[in-house]
């Protein structure tokens, strides 16, 4: 209670201390603060972020109704550069002993920070809104022009500065629209017949609609539909000021009736300007230069090539085979001419990372008679063939206290003329852990070396042809990968081998899908009588059984403490006892102990088995983002992987034998077989201000059937950690209300759901409050244990919630975030006692982590 109460007065003296300072302290007294802007429209007020968004000025940006950024601002001194002088000449001999003391240079410099320091003040907080009447009357004229530019001609606007309390007042904006104006009839004035048939052939996907509304924004994006139209129609010279719209409202009845025109295109004949009609232009030629630099644009032609229609000059031996060039080029031969080719040839030859400054130019060809056919040469330069990588970081995590991590990678491009780039990459690191487990004197004790090669194509590579239902426009990519590591840790140790058969393409250009035709990974476990050692809480709940008082087993499978105490030898004493349990050879054994002697050793059999899989997987990813800066998208991504099935029919088909079990083996190991899907949904909301809302939704699960009875522990899932449940560490929560008492708890089912809200503090420093929910649980697998299993929609009551807070500081190329997470409600707890037992700091979670969790 003691604590408790220092906290509630801490809280109440911090909220004293931000609400005692003075807003107004830099208002002059014949100004006042901006506290609120209110726009009423026909008396009613509304509340419409896009048309508040009109208003030239705002209030101060406030956090639980604190100006905190305006208090900051407040803290910098009006002239600090005086006020050191000040300072500095105030006490007679103050500036001499400080240049004994210093130097002065010295004294100099101590008045530049202090200057520099209250500057960074400043441009870190926020000003004053104070109130100006020119920036409220502009204000009330941009209203009329947002009204004006949706429909209400006639709108009426006006503002008035209403005083609150001292050097303090409000702005109320009044609107009066009156009646709005509607889109009647579109008639064309158009000279050129070809631009004519154009526009009446797509005139139904007109933007501009009779009966609706007038907005000005729908002519903009009008006029922008038409000039991609022609231009993507083969009018190679057209222009968007060659097309303007008139609009008729006078004498109409609030109808506008609308006049698109368009003019032939300026051109200059025989020395004279005049007005030509357009033509629709088709390509004649398409040269392709692959090695182009500005050193040789002189240099003879030296090598050249033809592909289907396509021409290839070089200016040194052709590097290239002619189909990696040509299935890279969107701009067709005998085609008409389209800006969508040439920006999808843009776009698929900076995929490739082959080259650089790709130059696209157009001529008439002089061949050409009819003035109609353009000729498309293709600029390319090469980037060097090879590129070195290397990288370096040091790391914590709930495995290792200290870790210093290493690597490096070649880049091949071109390796088969074929465009494809293969990257050969190896990396190691060594860490030192923080277990009991670990009974040596090393500092790093933890080890693992690794070595990738990924080698990508430009293409879809399967024996058949693909063009018909995956066309070059969607940008297709095959990567065969190949890694292999090895891993000394305080762990089992591991080594694993993984090969991957991947495709990539995008249908649009929000949508991805990504297929995994083949994915095998095969993990074998080196140090397998570690395992009591590394999950100690296993170990201990096995001792518990085999020393209680009603418990009848084999006295050699113990070792007797220095306090007369007995704990089971590890490893020989702990499998021991596990096999006796097992065939009965333990007396005494109660139904409960038989049950938990059961999950250990089937989590035990689980963790140190070896593993093979041989999965396909399939992702659908819809992504709205349009680039890093948007902050109002939502993206969507379904995947769904079965494994085993290949390996269960090839077993099947060979008559291989099964094991007591009733289960296939190949090469030593029981293949897994099961089908996993997650559904992962984020959206943002930008609330304009710095002011971020964002959600996530998670759900996963993966079942076993057929040859395995339980998902391998590197596909499972996991809850807890910075990008999760940030209330708990990773793997420490879950499985259901059994209370995380594993090491590393994981299941094969998750639900996770966040919502976080995102603010500015000032400058680059921001804040976020969050909460987080969410849990693991064993579905339709081996585990029996009622607390770790979901079985039916009660078990929702399980859900984990954490809430926090957390500071994010912008560098631009990244964010580095801090998150303190709170157990609000633990299902670990009894029920009746799972809401607010742990809210307080000892038990919080602290995160780092780089950029934002969703």
């Amino acid at each position: 209670m003691k604590h408790f109460g220092a906290k509630i007065s801490l809280i109440l003296l911090t909220f004293i201390l931000l609400s005692s300072c003075n807003a107004v302290k830099r208002v002059e007294d014949d100004e006042r603060l901006l506290t609120d802007n209110t726009i009423l429209v026909n008396g009613e007020k509304i509340k419409e972020k896009r048309i508040y968004n009109q208003l030239y000025q705002e209030p101060n940006t406030t956090f639980l109704g604190l100006p905190l950024q305006l208090y900051f601002y407040n803290l910098a001194k009006p002239s600090p550069d005086s006020l050191f002088q000040h300072w500095l000449t105030k006490e007679p001999q103050r500036k001499e002993r400080l240049a004994d003391l210093l130097s002065e240079k010295q004294v100099v410099r101590l008045g530049n920070i202090y200057v520099n320091i209250n500057e960074w003040i400043k441009e870190t907080g926020e000003p004053p809104a104070v109130i100006d009447s020119s920036l409220a009357q502009r204000s009330a004229d941009r209203l009329k022009a947002w009204y004006w530019n949706n429909g209400w001609f006639n709108t009426e606007t006006g503002y008035e500065i209403i005083p609150t309390k001292k050097k303090r007042a409000k702005v109320n904006y009044f609107v009066t629209p009156k009646e709005p104006y509607i889109v009647d009839s579109i008639t064309t004035r158009i000279a050129s017949i070809v631009a004519d048939s154009i526009y009446e052939a797509h005139k139904a996907n007109s933007l501009i609609v009779p009966g609706q509304q007038y907005r000005t924004e729908d002519y903009g994006t009008e006029r922008e539909r038409l000039t991609s139209l022609f231009r993507n129609n083969g009018l190679y010279y057209f222009e968007q000021e060659n097309l303007s719209f008139e609009a008729d409202t006078i004498n109409t009845d609030h109808k506008v009736n609308t006049a698109v025109i368009i003019q032939n295109r300026q051109a200059t004949v025989n020395g004279t300007a005049t007005r030509i009609p357009y033509k629709v232009h088709k390509i004649s030629r398409v040269n392709i230069f692959p090695d182009y630099t500005f050193e040789n644009r002189n240099d003879p032609v030296t090598d050249t090539a033809s592909r289907e229609g396509y021409h290839i000059y070089s200016f040194g031996k052709l590097k290239y085979r002619p189909r990696a060039l040509t299935d890279a080029i969107f701009i067709t031969p005998n085609n008409i001419y389209s800006d969508e080719q040439r920006s999808l040839t843009y776009n698929r030859l900076n995929q490739l990372r082959i080259f650089k400054y790709p130059n696209i130019q157009y001529m008439e060809d002089p061949a050409d008679s009819t003035g109609t056919d353009l000729i498309a040469n293709v600029f390319l330069t090469a980037r060097q063939r090879y590129s070195l990588g290397f990288e370096f970081d040091i790391s914590q995590s709930n495995i290792q206290k200290f870790g210093i991590g290493f690597g490096g990678s070649l880049l091949i491009r071109n390796v088969f003329r074929g465009a494809e780039i293969l990257e050969i990459s190896a990396r190691g690191s060594i860490g030192s852990s923080k277990d009991a487990a670990n009974d040596t004197d090393r500092f790093f004790d933890i080890t693992e070396v690794g070595v990738d090669m990924d080698l990508t194509l430009p293409r879809i590579f399967f024996p058949v042809s693909t063009e018909s239902f995956i066309p070059k426009y969607m940008y297709p990519f095959t990567t065969f990968s190949l890694g292999a590591s090895t891993q000394t840790n305080i762990g089992l140790d591991k080594q694993s081998l993984t090969a991957v058969m991947n495709y990539r393409w995008l249908p649009s250009e929000t949508l991805t899908h990504l297929l995994d035709l083949v994915n095998i990974q095969y993990v074998r476990n080196l140090n397998i009588p570690n395992y009591f050692n590394v999950y100690r809480n296993s170990y201990q709940e096995l001792n518990d059984i085999a020393t209680a008082e009603n418990v009848v087993t084999n006295e050699g499978y113990f070792v007797i403490n220095e306090d007369g105490g007995r704990n089971l030898i590890i490893p020989e004493g702990a499998n021991a006892f596990l096999r006796d349990a097992r065939i009965g050879e333990v007396e005494n054994l109660t139904n409960s102990q038989v049950q938990n002697l059961n999950d250990i050793r089937e989590r035990k059999n689980r963790l140190t088995e070896d593993n093979l899989i041989f999965a396909s997987n399939f992702s659908y990813i819809l992504n709205k983002k349009e680039n890093i800066y948007d902050e109002d998208f939502s993206r969507l991504r379904v995947k769904v992987e079965t494994a085993g099935n290949f390996l269960s029919m090839v077993s099947k088909v060979a008559n291989l034998d099964q094991n007591e079990d009733g289960k296939y083996n190949l090469f030593g190991v029981n293949f897994s077989q099961y089908a996993k899907t997650e559904i992962d949904y984020i959206k943002h909301w930008d609330l304009g201000r710095k002011n971020i809302f964002a959600i996530r939704t998670f759900g996963g699960i993966a079942i076993p059937y057929g040859n395995s009875n339980s998902i391998p522990f590197i596909r499972s899932f996991f809850a807890g950690g910075p990008n999760d449940n940030r209330a708990w560490q990773p793997y420490s929560l879950g499985p259901g209300s059994s209370g995380g008492r594993n090491e590393f708890n994981e299941a094969n089912m998750k639900i996770a759901l966040s919502a976080e809200y995102r603010f500015n503090l000032f400058g680059d420093l921001n804040s976020a409050v969050f909460v987080d929910a969410g849990n693991i649980w064993n579905a339709l697998d081996v585990v029996e244990e009622e607390a770790s299993t979901f079985t039916s929609l009660q078990d929702l009551e399980e859900l984990a919630i954490g809430t926090g807070v957390g500071l994010r500081y912008d560098f631009d190329f990244f964010v580095l975030r801090f998150d303190v997470g709170f157990k609000t409600y633990d299902p670990a707890r009894p029920e009746g006692s799972r809401w607010f037992r742990d809210y307080n700091l000892p038990n919080a979670v602290y995160n780092v982590g780089i950029n934002y969790p969703f």
